[in-house]
């Protein structure tokens, strides 16, 4: 593995003065009387508990960086020289019908009720985060043109300014949600959804019950956990008046804002922001049912699951717990995951690594099956961003992975397309991006695309984020289905675990993919022997 620096890291603005660092606690080998910084315990002793986060909050997204032993670079992908898999029915394999523009990259989710999606991939929860909030319009409309779906993460009606609940302390009113769920509707052609994601507070301040009433969403996520996180889901305030309001919602606020003490540190500018976490959830499995039954009795069509980075207890649980409740997609979220607000050290540190937990997922899926058992639908997350990691991920998981959840990969392009907007309007484009040259038009190839897709009027109501997404959702599409076309896959169904090799005997023992030495030997042998 690589040397970690637990001490220092870009995400926390710290460094190393030394050149030598001790690989167990990070500290330089050489810790000098009058160091003038900038290690985590340089820094800790003067900001104290702002050193566990990454930052600046609101800013940036954040990715943990520890070098697992085996991940997903261990895998290489199968190509074939015949044969074809999964044409139109009919259709005979051959130099002019599998082309690779004629792989069908569209895939399904759920239970009964399917939803389609015109590439497997779909966001993560984008929920109360301030990065979330502030470039909603990118994401949502990016995520319906695109034809996927996008998650409206925990919290957000909790954490709405505007937020009105009535005398039984329900959600009344709630703007911000309303305008999530309108903006993605708007754009939305019949590929993927939006749903909402809840966790206790939002179970108690009746989210449910809320969007089903006024929105008539068909889809609901329930929330295990995070592949960054094992606890609930943080964001950052600045205003003590808003500390407080969070506070008087419910939500666990720290330091506390109601201490005279704190408030006084407040004043005085040496605490400058307050965190406001979710409460720990706890599950049960009589208990997880009943809030299935509940949640189906209220109207929603479909539950979907999200769980993190637990092990492998947890992950039975899920799996088995979500066979017998028919969830219609249970999404698999590994370490150390991406996010915009998560402990940098337990992003770090904490949790089953992707690849191992995938990995498992797929032999307790397995399991189920040969019991008779109906394996729900599975979604892959934890460090994706690129159509060869997407074509893995559906792979290791064959022929229950239906999909890969993205986080910071599917944020990116939104954020850099409302970026382009902006520095368009300043004339100060950025020479990565003047290359390419001084307008819209030119800059974003999908341009012309989105234009044809959404009308001649609409396309100058879409942000560039939008447009943004786009363009990466061609990017996997197109790189995907030259992936599959290799494999001789030409539709999502068609691939299967075969289609991998692990490059390392580790690996092999890990995933149960065959090392790449072994892979296909025996009918390379019966040709050699023939």
């Amino acid at each position: 593995m690589n040397l970690q620096q637990p001490n220092a890291n870009d995400a926390t603005r710290t460094t190393n003065r030394s050149r030598n660092v001790s690989p167990m606690s990070g500290l330089c080998t050489r810790c000098v009387d009058g160091c003038r910084g900038n290690c985590e315990v340089f820094k800790a002793t003067f900001r104290g508990r702002e050193l566990l986060y990454p930052g600046p909050f609101g800013s940036i997204t954040a990715g943990g960086d520890k070098n697992y032993p085996v991940d997903y670079s261990h895998l290489n992908i199968h190509g074939y020289a015949l044969g074809a898999k999964g044409l139109p029915k009919g259709q005979v394999g051959d130099p002019d019908t599998a082309r690779f523009p004629n792989v069908n990259t569209e895939t399904s989710y759920g239970w009964d009720k399917k939803v389609k999606m015109k590439v497997p991939i779909f966001t993560g929860a984008l929920g109360s985060t301030e990065l979330a909030r502030k470039n909603w319009e990118h994401f949502a409309i990016g995520a319906a043109i695109s034809g996927v779906t996008i998650v409206c993460g925990e919290n957000v009606c909790g954490i709405d300014p505007e937020l009105e609940l009535n005398k039984s302390k329900k959600v009344k009113k709630a703007p911000d949600m309303d305008r999530r769920i309108e903006t993605y509707n708007r754009y939305h052609r019949g590929f993927g959804e939006i749903l909402v994601q809840m966790n206790v507070e939002d179970t108690r301040l009746g989210v449910a019950e809320y969007i089903i009433d006024k929105h008539k969403l068909e889809t609901i996520e329930l929330k295990w956990g995070q592949g960054a996180k094992c606890i609930g889901g943080e964001i950052k305030v600045n205003s003590l008046e808003r500390a407080l309001e969070l506070q008087k919602r419910g939500y666990i606020v720290t330091p506390d804002p109601s201490d005279p003490i704190v408030q006084a540190a407040f004043k005085d500018h040496a605490i400058k922001e307050f965190e406001r976490h979710s409460r720990l959830g706890f599950i049960g499995e009589e208990e997880f049912y009943a809030e299935v039954n509940r949640l189906r009795k209220l109207g929603f069509k479909r539950i979907t699951l999200k769980t993190g980075a637990y092990g492998l207890r947890e992950l039975a649980m899920a799996l088995k717990w979500s066979s017998k409740a028919k969830i219609d997609l249970l999404t698999i979220d590994g370490a150390p995951g991406g996010t915009g607000m998560s402990p940098w050290r337990m992003m770090e540190e904490w949790g089953m690594p992707s690849l191992y937990l995938h990995a498992a997922a797929y032999e307790f899926a397995k399991m189920l099956s040969n019991k008779g058992e109906r394996v729900p639908d599975i979604a892959f997350a934890g460090g994706f961003s690129s159509e060869d990691g997407v074509f893995k991920a559906l792979s290791l998981g064959a022929p229950y992975t239906k999909a890969v959840c993205m986080g910071r990969a599917l944020m990116i392009p939104g954020m850099v397309g409302k970026n382009i907007a902006l520095w368009l309007k300043d004339n100060d484009l950025p020479k990565t991006v003047s290359e390419f040259g001084s307008s819209v038009e030119e800059i974003f190839v999908n341009y012309e695309d989105v234009k044809k897709l959404v009308g001649e009027k609409e396309i100058k109501k879409i942000p560039l984020g939008a447009i943004g997404i786009y363009s990466y959702s061609s990017k996997i599409k197109v790189g995907l289905q030259q992936l599959m076309a290799g494999a001789r896959c030409f539709n999502v169904d068609s691939i299967t675990r075969n289609e991998l090799m692990s490059l390392t005997e580790e690996c092999a023992k890990v995933t149960g993919i065959t090392y790449l030495m072994d892979s296909y030997r025996n009918e390379a042998m019966k040709i050699i022997n023939s």
